[in-house]
Formats: C-alpha cells, sequence, structure tokens
C-alpha cells in the first residue's frame, strides 16, 4: 500500500468517527437535559391565562394579512440546491409611518416581480396593504435582486420613519414624506451598487444626533446569484469560513449622503454575516455591535469613543466556538440593568447539537472596560430550539421579566425524508468540495430539519425559562425565519408577528391577565437622533430594575416597535424611569402613571 494510499484510509476513519460523534453526543445530551413535556395542558386560552398569564391568538385572517412569501429563483446551475440557498428572505419589521400613533407592519418578498407589502393598521383590529400607493412596493425588479429585510429610521430627523431595504442586490433608500409616500433617495446617497445582505442595522455611531448604517453582507458582493460566472460561491469551511459578503459602515454626512467608512472603523469583516445587533454594552455611552456570523465564530466590536470599533469576541468570551449564528437579541432576563446576548444556531437531535446560545455578562474582564460573558443557555432551558432563525425577547405576559420567542425550522420536504446524510458529504470534504455548489449533492425535495415548531420560553423571574410552546398558542411550524413584538392595538400588551419562508406571516393577538400591570415609553430625540436609536431605559419598581435598548433592527431580518414596554405584574404604581440618550445626557421621571404610554422628548 502506497503512502498516499493510506492517508486517505486514515482520513476516511477521521471523517467517519467525527460523524459518528456528531451521532452519539446529541443523544447522550438529551438523555441529560431535562425539557418540560409537552402535554398540551393549557392548550385553550382561558387554562392559559390562567396558567401563564397570556394566550396568543392567531389573528392573520381577522386582521386582513393576505401577504404570502415567496422565496428566490436563481441561476439555474444552483436548482439542485435552490431550497438550500434560497432558504431566507422573509422578514417583517415594525413602524408607524404616518406617525398616527399605530403601528404598521412591513413585509419582504423574495423573487423577481414579486411585491413587498406595507399593512397600515387601521385601528380597528384589520390592516391594509399600502405599499403600492406609498411607493415601496415593487422593489424586486429584474436585474436589481431581491428583498432580504428592512430597517426604519429617520436618518434626516425630519420626524418621519425612513426605510432602507437591503437585498441580495442593489440595497434601496426611501425617504418618507411627511407619512404620505416615499420617495426612492438611493441614488444620492452614495450607497454599493450591489451587496448580499442579510442584516442591516441603523446606529448612530459617532454620537452626532444622525443615524449611520451597517450593512452585513453574506455571499460575496461581486456575485450574482441570478447571472452566474462560477459555482465557487459556498463557504470555504463548515467552521472557519472566511469567504463571505463584505460589511459596510455608512457614516451619515447629514445631506442625506452616506460615506463608506469601513476600514478605517475596522469592521471590515467577510464572515458570512447573518444577524447583528447595536447597543452600549461596556456602559461608555458608545453604541457596540455583536454580529451572529453563519460558518463560523460570532463577533464582538467594542466601539472606541465614535472613531473606531474593536474585535474582542475572544477576549468577551462570545467568540470561541464556530457555530451557525442566525440572530442577534438583546434582553435583561435577570433584571439587573445588563444585556445578554441570544444567538441561535441549529439543533438537530441524533445529528447535530450546536445549541443556541445566551451570553449573559459577569462584569469586566480584569484590566479591561469591557464585559466578559459566559454561556447560560443550558442551565437557563433555552438551548435546544431547532434550526433557529428569529427571536426576540419581551415580556409577553407583563409578570416583569422577559420571555423568549424563538422561530424554528430550515427546509419543509417531503414529510419522511432527510437530506442531512446528504449534507454531511459536503461538510466531510476539503475547501475545494464544500465552496462548489456543484458538489453538493441534489435535495430532491427532502427535508432538512422542517416542520419544527416554534417555541415560546417563558422567564420565571430568576433567568429561568420554561417551555409552554405547545401552551400558549397553536402549533406553528411553518420554516419561520422573523419575529417582532409591539403592541398593535395599544393594549398594553405585546402581540408577535412571525413571517415564515414561502407561507402566510403569523398575526398573534396577545390576551394578557388583566390583574398584570404595565407601562410604555416612546422617545423623540433632539440633540440626539430624533428615533432615540440607542437610547437605554431603565425603569425601577419593588427594588426589581430592568433595562431595555431602542434599537434600529435587532433579530433576525427584523425590527421591533420603537416604544418600550415593561411588564409589572402585580405592582400598580413604579418609582422611576431612567433615559440615557445617545447624546449622553441622563433623563429621569419619578413616579411615571402606569397602564399608559408615555411620550418623552429629549431634555435639552
Amino acid at each position: 500500500m502506497s503512502t498516499n494510499q493510506g492517508n486517505k484510509i486514515v482520513i476516511q476513519v477521521l471523517i467517519a468517527i467525527f460523524f459518528m460523534v456528531l451521532l452519539v453526543i446529541p443523544m447522550f445530551l438529551k438523555k441529560n437535559i431535562v425539557s418540560p413535556p409537552h402535554e398540551n395542558k393549557y392548550s385553550n386560552a382561558k387554562m392559559a391565562l390562567e396558567y401563564f398569564g397570556f394566550y396568543l391568538t392567531d389573528v392573520t385572517e381577522k386582521s386582513g394579512i393576505q401577504f404570502i412569501h415567496k422565496s428566490p429563483q436563481l441561476d439555474p446551475k444552483l436548482d439542485h440546491i435552490l431550497p438550500q440557498i434560497a432558504s431566507m428572505g422573509a422578514s417583517v419589521s415594525v413602524v408607524d409611518f404616518d406617525n398616527d400613533g399605530w403601528d404598521d407592519l412591513y413585509f419582504t418578498n423574495s423573487r423577481i416581480g414579486e411585491m413587498n407589502a406595507l399593512y397600515h393598521n387601521e385601528q380597528d383590529g384589520s390592516f391594509k396593504d399600502v405599499a403600492g400607493e406609498t411607493g415601496i412596493a415593487d422593489v424586486n425588479g429584474q436585474g436589481s435582486g431581491v428583498s432580504m429585510g428592512a430597517i426604519w429610521g429617520d436618518y434626516d430627523n425630519d420626524g418621519f420613519e425612513d426605510l432602507f431595504v437591503y437585498k441580495w442586490g442593489k440595497p434601496e433608500l426611501f425617504h418618507n414624506e411627511n407619512g404620505n409616500g416615499f420617495r426612492n433617495a438611493t441614488a444620492e446617497a452614495g450607497l454599493p451598487e450591489w451587496v448580499n445582505s442579510n442584516t442591516a442595522l441603523w446606529l448612530d455611531f459617532d454620537n452626532d444626533g444622525l443615524l449611520d448604517l451597517f450593512i452585513g453582507g453574506y455571499f460575496r458582493h461581486d456575485i450574482n446569484l441570478w447571472e452566474l460566472v462560477s459555482t465557487v460561491i459556498m463557504p470555504e469551511s463548515f467552521e472557519y469560513a472566511n469567504n463571505g459578503g463584505r460589511n459596510y459602515l455608512f457614516l451619515n454626512k447629514g445631506d442625506g449622503v452616506f460615506e463608506d467608512i469601513t476600514e478605517q472603523a475596522g469592521l471590515s469583516s467577510t464572515r458570512w454575516t447573518l444577524a447583528a445587533g447595536a447597543g452600549d454594552l461596556n456602559n461608555d455611552g458608545f453604541t457596540d455591535i455583536v454580529i451572529a456570523n453563519d460558518y463560523g465564530n460570532d463577533e464582538l466590536f467594542i466601539n472606541e469613543s465614535g472613531e473606531k470599533f474593536k474585535e474582542i469576541g475572544k477576549d468577551a468570551g462570545i467568540g470561541f466556538t464556530p457555530k451557525s449564528g442566525m440572530n442577534m437579541a438583546f434582553g435583561d432576563v435577570s433584571n439587573t440593568r445588563h444585556q445578554s446576548l441570544y444567538i441561535s444556531n441549529i439543533t438537530e437531535m441524533g445529528i447535530l447539537l450546536q445549541g443556541n446560545n445566551l451570553w449573559k455578562p459577569k462584569g469586566p474582564k480584569k484590566g479591561t472596560t469591557f464585559p466578559k460573558y459566559s454561556n447560560i443557555a443550558r442551565p437557563s432551558g433555552v438551548e435546544l430550539g431547532g434550526w433557529s432563525y428569529g427571536a426576540q425577547f419581551g415580556d409577553l405576559n407583563n409578570d416583569g421579566s422577559l420571555d423568549l420567542y424563538v422561530a424554528n425550522g430550515f427546509i419543509s420536504g417531503i414529510k419522511g425524508s432527510s437530506y442531512w446524510y446528504d449534507y454531511s458529504k459536503v461538510t466531510g470534504g476539503n475547501k475545494a468540495i464544500i465552496s462548489d455548489a456543484v458538489n453538493w449533492p441534489a435535495m430532491e425535495g427532502k427535508s432538512q430539519s422542517g416542520y419544527q415548531q416554534n417555541m415560546v420560553w417563558l422567564n420565571d423571574g430568576n433567568g429561568n425559562f420554561l417551555d409552554a410552546s405547545f401552551d400558549v398558542c397553536n402549533p406553528a411550524a411553518l420554516d419561520s425565519r422573523s419575529v417582532v413584538m409591539a403592541d398593535l392595538w395599544n393594549r398594553g400588551v405585546l402581540d408577535v408577528v412571525v413571517a415564515n419562508q414561502n407561507n402566510q406571516p403569523l398575526v398573534y393577538r396577545n390576551e394578557v391577565d388583566p390583574e398584570n400591570h404595565w407601562i410604555a415609553f416612546k422617545l423623540e430625540g433632539a440633540e440626539s437622533n430624533k428615533s432615540a436609536i440607542g437610547a437605554m431605559v431603565s425603569l425601577y419598581w419593588n427594588d426589581v430594575l430592568q433595562s431595555q435598548i431602542i434599537t434600529g433592527g435587532i433579530g433576525f431580518c427584523s425590527q421591533n416597535q420603537r416604544g418600550i414596554h415593561f411588564g409589572l405584574g402585580k405592582n400598580q404604581d413604579v418609582d422611576k424611569v431612567e433615559i440615557k440618550w445617545p447624546s449622553g445626557r441622563v433623563q429621569i421621571i419619578e413616579k411615571p402613571a402606569t397602564g399608559k404610554i408615555h411620550k418623552v422628548v429629549e431634555s435639552i
């Protein structure tokens, strides 16, 4: 036997052992991780209200939302694995675009010629699609790519929220014309001609009162997925891929023009970005960025006084183990004022167990000014989701603690079939095999982590979560992608909206125990950006402190309501609210009334 033959045999044996380990470890862990049984004990509203304090009723049809997402149709060279490639694009974002005091919903479509939808809140429980008449429906044209998501922010501080649509293709910026419609402002904005993006954020990087723009790249920007020059477009590794699309940071110049400052800001990563979140994580007054990366390590960029970012993921604890990061959400899960980070990954029992991560800050690492994180997802009960995409924190039952909704499911194909074995043939290959789409086995209609139930995890007040997924709403297994929470009908509760791939969205009306109280705040910046993005709101009541950040995009391809909602449990009074504005100003309101939405303008 030659030396080369011997080496090949050794490699084959090692690969076989590797996949046997992948099979065995999840089975072992499954026996040692306690998860509440799914018995549907409280699967009707009355019983769920009594036991959990809330119930989610599907009102999609009643609300008049008839939107159906359609996935991309790409270059025929990708047809054999099209469901694998074209598995994203269903997104939802929340905005009050006409300032009538009622939140509206924007859904993206992902097929050439298909329309996006802007559902205006009619204030009677119904919504009306006005995207066509306002000029933001037809954005998926031939030669311009298709939508992956959208974020809202008032980039010129005129009092109306503007729209940025990120795409596999030409990114587009729309200026809000006083709530009456939108003007395409892309040409003068100075944005790149083509970005294959799956995330974007509005943030004020330098605290100058103007919203800047972060765009995260997935496929390389020189790839047109409809007209491939080469099929070498896939990740070079399933653990350390660095051949993804570049990230961008655009500085708002104040005249409708954005300047690309990515290189000097230190954000030129090319790690297959799928999600990002921005907020002040080390309490220095400047907005930091957390990036969830597919096929690799996640990243934490600390803002150095509005001049540049420094990547400290490994030092902070979150950048050690490569996974398949698909979501980034902030949550003060233990009511300590400090934001934990929730990054979703893949769990397929008996096949692959990455597990979702809940990174909780432990305080600054010795000799540093940034937090050190530890993963508490397993002991907290929020590790095993599924093939998890979007996730959001919010107090669903108004008991004073943040709960968690997680969207699951990858590709629901032929029931009883599985693409996982075929998938393993690629994952065991070298860079040349993995990166070329030609080498990927045909899917032939097979499922891969399909028909997975979305998760609803309830916080017990101590940072531990109970699985109530089958108890507080009808089961949902629709290959869900994007999740948002918003008080759609101004009732003092958080409703839930889920965007589903190749399907209709889910609109859940939340019914909450009326004995649980609440308070909410809508902020408007003066010296800070008008949208108040980046502000931290801290509420004090009955020896409890909870903080929330106003974000310009959070989760997976999603954006929550601009307002901040706090549940209070049985407490009818609060001590004070403290608002730390991006300008650095701190504003305190003593004993604000509960049971109402407070409009707060930054004091100067």
